[in-house]
């Protein structure tokens, strides 16, 4: 009965999450604003609610290792799974946007500076302000980027067709349907762990944040089969951003996450070894079917030795 709660649960706060991502999408066509800034800004936010409503629901239910699971296997699928499936998936691949330079760096920042942070053992409020300080951060580097665009890269929209009374209710419905489905979520899936002697660690990093990864995926297979490289990988390097300042600084503001760093080396390892791939492929414009094996290899191992620990 869990299971299926928890499969309706994480159905329903993907759905929220769906609305929430299309209804931006739409507020920010009629702003016109520029597609990457969509990709990496709105729609990263977007497909990254899954994740911070599951977190803000496990940290107020003082859950704090599926609430940091969560973001550390969500960060680790989103490199490994969602962009090795864009590789394979694209036909061509040649974005026009210089990742390595202006965007790949900023995933990896936050993850660096979250090594800092569970240094101590916890994640505090002051952390998390700063997290969420960092996530500012890029938001205004892309708002000053995007002022050196060309005028044709800037979306347009039929604005007849926008309603704010529309709008604005799809998005109230919307975010109730994240909160009830991430707190169902979290609910029933420490209730699974229970029931079969596993860690909540171990269902936050893996049931819970390949559930909550499946936005990131369709969103980002949708952009690629439509030819939209850039807000695709942008999506990708948006969200993990998201992940790591704004999903993690909203649950420890909800309340402080205690973290035991040394339990749990080879998971927080390998989302900095993917982070690091990221760069790497970014670096050398490696956007084939090589670089997918690479990180399809390395989400390999990442879930054997997840499942060899339950």
């Amino acid at each position: 009965m869990n299971f299926v709660l928890f499969v309706i649960a994480m159905g329903v706060l993907i759905w929220g999450a769906d609305l929430i991502i299309a209804q931006s999408e739409r507020i920010a066509l009629k702003f016109k604003i520029p597609e990457f800034i969509i990709g990496a800004t709105l729609i990263a936010l977007g497909t990254s609610l899954p994740e911070m409503a599951a977190s803000i629901a496990a940290a107020y239910m003082n859950k704090p290792d599926i609430a940091i699971a969560n973001v550390i296997g969500s960060n680790i699928l989103n490199i490994t799974l969602v962009l090795a499936t864009v590789f394979l998936i694209a036909k061509k691949i040649n974005p026009d946007r210089d990742f390595f330079a202006k965007d790949s760096t900023w995933a990896l920042v936050p993850v660096l500076v979250f090594i800092l942070m569970i240094l101590d053992g916890v994640i505090s409020r002051f952390d998390a302000i700063l997290l969420l300080l960092l996530m500012g951060a890029y938001i205004l580097f892309l708002v000053q980027d995007a002022k050196n665009m060309p005028e044709e890269e800037i979306l347009q929209t039929d604005e007849s067709h926008f309603s704010w009374i529309k709008v604005i209710p799809t998005l109230i419905g919307a975010f109730l349907l994240v909160v009830v489905g991430a707190h169902f979520t979290v609910e029933s899936a420490s209730e699974i762990a229970k029931n079969f002697g596993i860690s909540e660690w171990v269902i936050g990093i893996v049931m819970v944040s390949l559930g909550t990864s499946l936005p990131e995926l369709v969103v980002s297979i949708a952009a690629a089969l439509k030819g939209k490289v850039d807000m695709a990988i942008g999506n990708i390097i948006g969200s993990n951003m998201a992940n790591t300042t704004v999903v993690l600084g909203a649950a420890a503001l909800t309340h402080p996450l205690g973290i035991d760093a040394s339990s749990y080396l080879f998971d927080i390892a390998t989302m900095i070894v993917a982070t690091f791939l990221l760069v790497f492929i970014t670096a050398n414009k490696l956007y084939n079917k090589s670089a997918a094996i690479s990180l399809l290899i390395v989400m390999g191992l990442f879930l054997n030795h997840t499942l060899q620990s339950m």
